[in-house]
């Protein structure tokens, strides 16, 4: 081996270590602020250094991911000439020989699928929304569609990961992850990032994984805490029968002791994970019971909500329990619903989609406005990529199927110092690709 070599051996070996033991040490500090109720990031004499150049509107963010891909030619993008165009093949100019996923590659047609939901205005701006939307457009007013999104993946999973880490590539942090490495909770007995998820009424969604909300590199205390769709939200929340809750605190006194000793002796910041989850999970025993009692709520409350809201782990109970979670502190409130991946009759799937989804987001907007909220809410809807215009399969005046299409898509934004009432973005005649504003 030469002398330099060794030097690079050795250079790695510091690099290792210095890694090692600076997360074991970030993370001692971060728990030592924990365990103190200290709720700042680096105490309170750090000024206004780094300051932002204005004051940041939004407190909080929900983000109601809906996973599968949702249409934009059945639900935004409304296209009106396609009708004429009904059954043509889309044009070589515009859908060019290019990525397509396994399961249209192989077609030798590829013919244009207008839309057969009927579209109207909404609002002062006269915004467009397909009719299995008749909710959500009352809200026209408070929302900004963004038609003009794109990405680079068409398949569901690096998608989806794309859009909650930045990367298409597992193993980054997720989005709720970085805003509780940053900004922490606002409730010592709440943590500051929750994700929850459900089922749509169409079709069986695609599979989420835990890396969706998970803290990557950072330290594993700054990821999601998942609420259950069933049952309690939080296993072992509740002592064990015959245990008090001052035997359960010498319990955890006791074993944070012993997990310390074993962090200190093996350097891994999982263990420190460990501590911080337990010492989390006493404290939700003091705040969860109360938040997921939704019995509180007024009727006319839940009836804004729909017949859904209680049925634990539905989407219309999921978003009754992000705003209850918003009013008391979580900075990130991630829900995931599935059922949007309309490869087939989509004239279906669609409004049976819809009619799982449009009442509760509706009503949850209308929730925070009225309890003024809304304001420094950002709320965001959309999934991971859109549809194709041209069917996938059999088309028929009645019934056609959508691929997936990564080019253009919809989202919309809502709060947190948005403007609403407006549309941003525009795609092409056929809704391939993105025209005007790209995001």
């Amino acid at each position: 081996m030469t002398t330099s070599d060794t030097q690079c051996d050795h250079l790695r070996h510091n690099r290792r270590t210095f890694l090692n033991h600076s997360a074991v040490g970030l993370g001692t500090i971060a728990l030592a602020s924990l365990a103190k109720g200290e709720n700042k990031l680096l105490g309170s004499d750090t000024g206004h250094i780094n300051a932002p150049p204005f004051q940041p509107k939004a407190k909080r963010v929900i983000y109601l991911f809906q996973s599968g891909g949702p249409s934009q030619l059945d639900l935004f993008d409304y296209k009106p000439d396609l009708q004429n165009r009904f059954g043509e093949e889309v044009p070589t100019s515009v859908y060019p020989a290019e990525r397509k996923t396994t399961m249209t590659s192989g077609q030798k047609s590829f013919p244009v699928a207008p839309t057969s939901l009927k579209f109207a205005q909404h609002g002062q701006a006269g915004t467009w929304f397909s009719a299995p939307q008749r909710h959500v457009a009352k809200m026209a007013d408070d929302i900004c569609v963004v038609k003009s999104m794109y990405t680079e993946a068409i398949n569901h999973d690096p998608a989806a990961t794309l859009f909650q880490t930045g990367s298409v590539n597992p193993g980054r942090p997720s989005m709720g992850a970085w805003v509780s490495y940053g900004l922490g909770s606002e409730n010592h007995n709440l943590p500051a990032f929750v994700a929850m998820t459900s089922n749509g009424r169409a079709i069986a969604g695609q599979p989420l994984y835990d890396r969706l909300w998970g803290a990557g590199f950072l330290p594993g205390h700054f990821q999601g805490v998942k609420f259950r769709g069933q049952g309690d939200p939080i296993l072992d929340l509740y002592n064990p029968n015959g245990v008090t809750q001052a035997q359960r605190r010498r319990m955890l006194d006791s074993l944070r002791k012993l997990n310390g000793q074993q962090a200190e002796r093996f350097r891994d910041p999982a263990i420190l994970t460990r501590i911080a989850q337990y010492e989390l999970a006493f404290r939700m025993q003091m705040s969860v019971p109360e938040l997921i009692n939704i019995n509180s709520e007024t009727q006319s409350t839940l009836d804004m909500y729909g017949a859904q809201v209680k049925n634990v782990g539905s989407y219309a109970y999921n978003c009754l329990l992000a705003r209850r979670l918003a009013e008391r502190g979580v900075r990130f409130i991630q829900l995931y619903h599935r059922g949007w991946d309309a490869h087939g009759n989509a004239p279906a799937q669609v409004p049976t989609q819809c009619a799982g989804t449009d009442q509760p987001t509706a009503a949850l907007l209308q929730d925070l406005k009225q309890r003024g909220m809304l304001d420094d809410t950002l709320v965001i809807w959309g999934g991971e990529f859109g549809r194709t215009v041209y069917c996938q399969g059999k088309l028929t005046k009645t019934t056609y199927g959508r691929d997936h299409h990564p080019s253009c898509f919809s989202y919309w934004l809502a709060g947190g110092g948005v403007r609403g009432g407006m549309s941003y973005g525009e795609t092409d005649d056929y809704s391939v690709r993105v025209v005007d504003k790209p995001v």
